[in-house]
């Protein structure tokens, strides 16, 4: 098993990137769970502050 500390170069140029739509599909994820934490959050902290 590798090192976990021991630092990783960056992947040779003829190693295959994954398929663009398997890219776009990871960034629509980690754009929408960012906008539901953000819009959870929101919501939060406007309930407490309404609570009076």
């Amino acid at each position: 098993m590798p090192d976990p500390i021991e630092p990783v170069g960056p992947p040779a140029d003829d190693d295959e990137k994954p398929p663009l739509a398997r890219r776009l599909m990871w960034m629509a994820v980690l754009a929408l769970s960012g906008l539901i934490v953000v819009a959870g959050a929101a919501y939060l902290l406007r309930a407490l502050l309404l609570m009076n």
